[in-house]
């Protein structure tokens, strides 16, 4: 599918000599609340500038709406009505509390107190969700086993880390943005003059201006032997670091430990190797529909088509020099 993905794994195809495992991020959006720390650490370490003026956008409690060139990490919210629940419900799927607490003292007895008596009879059974419900997710680059904006680069600038992340070196790109349009997640985002943000306050120019730009899984701070920044700074471990296959076993794990909790509309997205883009390496655990999210639900590497496309293309010029060929020889007779 991929020019660089294999059997072996991406980092393999790429020739890099190593013995650790592919690294990735498992992002458990049940357990994000919210608090941006990720993007802030990301911004921070990154040296990328500020997204306007971070007025609250009019479409959520947000100020930056989307990932691109400024921003490499961005925590969705998602505000969930009575009317969208009812439809998660009628598609099988059981919303719950989340266990958060609630805000007051309880109606029996002292806030955090035991109830008196035998228990073993309590009907333990998680609640059903009230008639609103906040959805929150940090989304970042995929890291695609099978990387569309790799394939296309004319340059050279973008490659394959040792790590199984896609690094965009700055220094060597051309600003074409091929990348951009080949990127089935719109992740990668040139950096011009439109987007750099004008609020930003700088001694010198950015360097990085007119290039593309997105997450690096902070390749700086892991050939140190220190993990990314976000992962790092994140207070809930919603956003956890470590070996991707090891990451790939715990998120099925929480998966099946929120089902047995009632909350059966968990699921994985990006853990399939035989999805479109062959697995990601930044795996989600979400509670709804990916689209609910941002993300689309069948992503498709560009380059997937490429080789039945060059058949093709080689078919229809041998029947071309065939016909020619057949038209003089009629011709002579």
């Amino acid at each position: 599918m991929s020019l660089l993905a294999g059997p072996e794994g991406p980092s393999a195809d790429a020739g890099w000599d190593h013995d650790h495992e592919r690294k990735g991020f498992f992002t458990d959006t049940s357990i994000c609340i919210g608090c941006k720390a990720c993007e802030v650490a990301c911004k921070e370490w990154n040296r990328n500038p500020i997204d306007g003026n971070l007025e609250i956008l009019g479409s959520s409690y947000d100020n930056t709406g989307e990932l691109g060139a400024n921003t490499w990490r961005h925590v969705a919210f998602v505000e969930q009505g009575q009317e969208r629940i009812e439809e998660a419900r009628e598609s099988g799927r059981k919303l719950v509390s989340l266990g958060m607490p609630g805000i007051g003292p309880k109606s029996s007895g002292k806030r955090g107190a035991t109830p008196a008596g035998d228990l073993s009879g309590v009907d333990r059974t998680p609640p059903d969700t009230p008639e609103f419900r906040w959805l929150m997710s940090s989304d970042v680059c995929k890291h695609c086993t099978n990387a569309g904006c790799l394939d296309v680069c004319p340059t050279g600038a973008i490659f394959r880390s040792e790590y199984g992340s896609v690094v965009v070196q700055q220094d060597v790109c051309n600003g074409c943005g091929t990348c951009v349009s080949a990127c089935p997640f719109g992740v990668i985002e040139r950096r011009d003059d439109g987007t750099v943000s004008p609020f930003a306050v700088r001694e010198e120019e950015d360097p990085r201006r007119n290039t593309a730009s997105k997450c690096t899984l902070c390749y700086d701070r892991l050939v140190d032997g220190e993990q990314p920044a976000c992962s790092a700074t994140c207070p809930t471990q919603s956003i956890t670091f470590g070996d991707h296959p090891d990451l790939t076993a715990d998120a099925k794990q929480r998966v099946a430990d929120l089902h047995e909790r009632g909350m059966t509309e968990a699921r994985l997205y990006g853990a399939n190797p035989k999805d479109g883009v062959g697995g990601t390496g930044s795996v989600f655990l979400l509670l709804d529909e990916p689209e609910v999210y941002g993300l689309p639900p069948d992503p498709q590497v560009p380059t997937k088509a490429l080789p039945k496309l060059y058949a093709r293309t080689g078919i229809a010029a041998a029947g071309m020099v065939a016909a020619v060929a057949l038209s003089f020889l009629g011709a002579r007779r």
